[in-house]
């Protein structure tokens, strides 16, 4: 696997930890941040250990 490949599945894997992080209601910048340095691990941790929250209206 080349590097090229390997940033867009990086980047990739970033995006969907922004919507997933939207989805449970928190912030999608944030963890668009913190996936860009921890990767897979953010997305274990957002999936597995992040409740959603309730809405704010």
């Amino acid at each position: 696997m080349n590097s090229q490949s390997f940033f867009v599945g990086w980047g990739t894997l970033t995006l969907i930890n922004a919507g997933l992080a939207q989805g449970k209601n928190r912030s999608g910048l944030n963890w668009f941040l913190i996936s860009l340095l921890l990767g897979p691990i953010a997305t274990f941790v957002l999936v597995a250990l992040c409740p959603k929250l309730p809405s704010q209206i």
